[in-house]
C-alpha cells in the first residue's frame, strides 16, 4: 500500500479532488474504518474527510498488523508501532489527532530488554539465560526435583512479597540436574521484580582472574559489580582450580562484603561438606584447613539448602 503522498503527488486541480474523493469513499467502506466509526462515532465523514492522510495511515497500518509477519519485518514506517486516531480537543474544538502506538510484540521487547539489562553473565552460556521459562514444565520435567524446584519458587516469592533478604541458596545435585536452569530462572523473575544480578560461572572466570592480574582497572571493576549487586550467582562453584590468591583475595573479599548484605547463591556438585575441603585445597599451598573454614564461614550461615536430585537432563537430550 503505497503512501497517500506518493498516490496523489502527480495529481492537481480537478484530478487531485477526483482522486482523494475516491479514495475517501473506498476507505469509508473499508471494514477497518468501518470499525473504527463504531467505536469512536464521535468521528464522522466530516472530520474524517478533513483528516484523509492520518485516516490513509491509520487503514495501512492496521492492515499490516493484522498479517503481522513478526517484529524483525515490520513494514510499517515506525518498525514495532502502529497509528492510533483519538479525539482531543484543539481550539476548542474537538479534533483527530494521531499519534504512534507499540504494537504488542514491540512492547514484550522493550520489557525483555529492560529485563536483560538488569542481569550481567560472566562466562555463562547465554542460552541458559534466554530460554522459555514455563513454571508447569519446569515442575514437571523432573518429579525427582519437585522438592527443590519448590523451594526455589518460594524463594521467589518470598522475595517479591517481602523484599531482598541476606540469605541466599545453597542448590547442589549431580550433574546435569538442572542447577544452573533453576538459579537463572530465579534470577530471570527477580530482574522483572526490579533486581539486578549477576551469574557467573566459577571456572573459567577463575581462570580468567590470572589475566586480570595485569589489567588491575578491569579486575576492581568486575569485583565491584559482584559486591554489589542486588542477586550474585556463583555457578559450578567446586569445579574451578584455586589459587591462593584468587580464594583469599578476590573471592573472599566478595563474599565478606555481601555476609549480611545481599544474598549470594551458589550451584555445585559438592554438599556444603565436600565444597569446604575443595576450597581448603590450593594447586600452590597444598591443604589449608582454616583458610577454608575462613571462606566457608562466609558461605554456611547465609544460605539455604537445597538438595536437587533428578535425572541428567544433558544425557536425556542426547
Amino acid at each position: 500500500m503505497e503512501s497517500l503522498g506518493q498516490l496523489l503527488k502527480q495529481m492537481n486541480g480537478p484530478s487531485f479532488l477526483k482522486k482523494s474523493q475516491a479514495i475517501f469513499e473506498e476507505l469509508l467502506h473499508d471494514p477497518i474504518v468501518r470499525e473504527l466509526r463504531a467505536e469512536r462515532p464521535e468521528m464522522d465523514e466530516d472530520k474524517l474527510r478533513a483528516n484523509l492522510p492520518r485516516l490513509y495511515q491509520y487503514v495501512h497500518d492496521q492492515r499490516n498488523c493484522r498479517n503481522c509477519p513478526g517484529l524483525d519485518r515490520c513494514p510499517n514506517d515506525f518498525e514495532g508501532h502502529y497509528s492510533k486516531l483519538e479525539m482531543a480537543e484543539q481550539n476548542g474544538k474537538l479534533e483527530i489527532v494521531e499519534r504512534k502506538a507499540p504494537c504488542s510484540l514491540q512492547i514484550a521487547k522493550h520489557n525483555e530488554e529492560r529485563i536483560r539489562k538488569r542481569i550481567r553473565s560472566f562466562y555463562v552460556d547465554e542460552r541458559a539465560l534466554e530460554e522459555g521459562y514455563n513454571e508447569v514444565e519446569i515442575m514437571g520435567k523432573d518429579r525427582l526435583r519437585a522438592p527443590a524446584v519448590s523451594q526455589v519458587f518460594r524463594y521467589i516469592r518470598e522475595v517479591k512479597d517481602n523484599g531482598l533478604q541476606p540469605r541466599g541458596l545453597y542448590l547442589f545435585g549431580s550433574f546435569g540436574t538442572g542447577k544452573t536452569f533453576l538459579m537463572s530462572y530465579l534470577l530471570h523473575e527477580l530482574a522483572i521484580a526490579g533486581y539486578t544480578g549477576v551469574i557467573v560461572y566459577m571456572p573459567e572466570f577463575m581462570e580468567d582472574l590470572k589475566s586480570m592480574l595485569q589489567d588491575s582497572q578491569k579486575l576492581k571493576e568486575t569485583v565491584e559489580v559482584m559486591k554489589n549487586c542486588d542477586l550474585l550467582i556463583l555457578d559450578d562453584i567446586g569445579a574451578e582450580n584455586l589459587s591462593p590468591w584468587v580464594r583469599d583475595h578476590v573471592l573472599g573479599a566478595i563474599l565478606n562484603y555481601r555476609m549480611n548484605r545481599k544474598p549470594t547463591f551458589y550451584t555445585s556438585n559438592y554438599d556444603l561438606a565436600s565444597l569446604e575441603k575443595h576450597l581448603s585445597f590450593t594447586s600452590k599451598d597444598g591443604e589449608e584447613l582454616y583458610k577454608g573454614q575462613r571462606l566457608m564461614d562466609r558461605i554456611s550461615p547465609f544460605v539455604d539448602v537445597v538438595h536437587l536430585h533428578g535425572e541428567n537432563q544433558r544425557r536425556n537430550r542426547s
